[in-house]
């Protein structure tokens, strides 16, 4: 049994590879290593990434976390989080998903950026961001943690790359320029019984603002976000737990419905 302080960034990254391994969740990386910084945490998620990356696996945008006041003093910090979206981890409107690919999953309704031109920090601004967008979308994150039971600590959920899961984006796209973002209202239905409610401004006051956030928080790596990405801005409202046969779908003021079920 090797001792905390041999639990290293690459030991870390494979005991959460393991979670999928073994079908079920596994113990805190903080556990392990409790003295883990927030730095070292996306050390690991970028290690993990890059590992999926030479499996085959192509980076197709990025989401943030942690983007509600409610969310952040849970987790006791005061900014929000980020991990990255992979191909293998989108769903297509109305799919009917496999418990297979999941652990814990639980479902937010977001809005997603499609972006137009690439974003480079440190400077990028909220204007910037409306500007480099192609369009925006309804969207699901499937948000899950290898980590057992939700037992999560803010490096905990930064190592897991940011607790992505799946995500599902809607079928029609629009202008952002046609639409009032941040006053986007969002109802979440789970079995047709609404779960409940959100708006724009629940993300951070403007879900363009956690973009341009994730743009200068992304410069500190030397990453920037790149034409055609998929940006998922923030939940708009709580996460609610699903379970095998559960249906899900977010209907957003002028952006449409967007659906996922997962199979029995």
């Amino acid at each position: 049994m090797k001792t905390e302080e041999t639990f290293n960034k690459e030991d870390l990254a494979k005991h959460l590879a393991q979670s999928w391994d073994e079908g079920e969740g596994v113990q805190p990386v903080t556990e392990l290593n409790p003295n883990l910084s927030i730095d070292e945490a996306y050390q690991i998620q970028l290690q993990t990434i890059e590992g999926k990356v030479k499996e085959g696996q192509r980076i197709t945008g990025k989401k943030i976390g942690l983007t509600s006041k409610a969310m952040q003093e849970k987790l006791g910090v005061s900014e929000p989080d980020y991990g990255h979206l992979l191909d293998g981890m989108g769903v297509r409107n109305r799919e009917t998903v496999s418990f297979n690919r999941v652990l814990q999953p639980m479902v937010e309704g977001e809005i997603a950026f499609i972006l137009k031109k690439d974003l480079a920090g440190p400077d990028v601004t909220t204007l910037d961001v409306l500007q480099a967008t192609d369009a925006v979308v309804p969207a699901l994150e499937i948000v899950d943690s290898r980590i057992k039971d939700w037992k999560i600590t803010l490096p905990d959920t930064i190592a897991d790359n940011a607790s992505s899961g799946l995500y599902v984006l809607g079928d029609h796209p629009k202008k952002i320029e046609d639409i009032d973002i941040k006053q986007m209202g969002m109802a979440l239905y789970k079995n047709d019984e609404l779960q409940n409610t959100g708006v724009g401004v629940a993300a951070m006051d403007d879900p363009a603002k956690c973009v341009a956030w994730l743009a200068n928080k992304l410069a500190a790596f030397d990453i920037k976000l790149k034409a055609s990405e998929v940006i998922l801005s923030g939940a708009l409202s709580a996460a609610i737990k699903g379970e095998p046969g559960d249906e899900f779908y977010a209907k957003f003021a002028d952006l449409g419905t967007v659906h996922v079920s997962f199979a029995k």
